[in-house]
């Protein structure tokens, strides 16, 4: 609960640590990060604080959930450092961060309701034999042409860690198996969306672990409830920063 600190009253580091559940140590160290303004200092050195240093601390704290430690820390100390317009553009790419994030987890729902179940692909023309292998499966060529592109982007994405087709042992040749189908069809529509290999990556790994599609729906789900906690987050951390802008003056 916030504690009624009124301005002009000199303040004690355990003031502070106290409306938070924070350790002085913790306070100091908030200050000397330059995420508090300069504590002033009695004839015996002691630090004293103000009603403007808890408005910057209850600002940071607020930021912190939805634009993390670091982005918090840089925001305050641009304000405290009279950069107020460093601090917006700060602010300004954390939003567009979580927007971005959100605009990935929609093309990651649309690629996932766009996969169809895997079936073996029929033979075909290409630089590795374009047949479905005895053990099931199917090859470089078949695949490729299925999703419109070429076998050496395939060899990319595989290397990218995108897809691990096995090889076949009296051959050589890349076999796919119903994951690696999979898999290449999701990353076809993340990249037909515009976005990197690197930022498609881990999301083949999240459906790797899970198993497959279905169980990615709760962490889906979950996604969504992050992202809504965090932008609700931000809102909140935006009211008191707010509160210490004005304080500021």
């Amino acid at each position: 609960m916030r504690q009624n600190l009124q301005s002009g009253r000199q303040l004690r580091p355990v003031d502070l640590a106290r409306e938070h559940g924070l350790s002085t140590q913790a306070v100091r160290n908030y200050e000397e990060a330059g995420i508090l303004p300069a504590a002033g200092r009695t004839p015996h050195g002691y630090r004293t604080y103000t009603s403007l240093h808890a408005g910057a601390l209850r600002a940071f704290l607020a930021l912190v959930p939805g634009h993390s430690h670091r982005t918090a820390t840089s925001i305050m100390r641009a304000l405290n450092q009279g950069t107020v317009d460093e601090a917006f553009r700060v602010i300004d790419e954390s939003h567009a961060q979580l927007l971005d994030d959100r605009r990935t987890l929609q093309a990651v729902e649309s690629a996932l309701r766009g996969l169809q179940p895997t079936t073996a692909s029929e033979p075909g023309a290409a630089s590795e034999p374009a047949a479905v292998s005895g053990a099931g499966g199917t090859f470089i060529g078949p695949l490729a042409a299925e999703l419109g592109i070429r076998p050496a982007t395939l060899r990319k994405w595989e290397h990218a860690g995108l897809v691990s087709p096995r090889r076949d042992p009296l051959t050589g040749y890349r076999v796919y198996d119903e994951a690696d189908v999979r898999d290449a069809r999701l990353a076809h529509q993340l990249r037909r969306g515009g976005y990197l290999l690197e930022q498609i990556a881990p999301l083949i790994t999240q459906v790797r672990a899970a198993g497959g599609l279905e169980p990615l729906e709760a962490a889906l789900s979950d996604w969504h409830g992050r992202l809504s906690a965090r932008g609700r987050a931000m809102l909140t951390g935006a009211a008191e920063l707010e509160a210490y802008l004005r304080e500021r003056g």
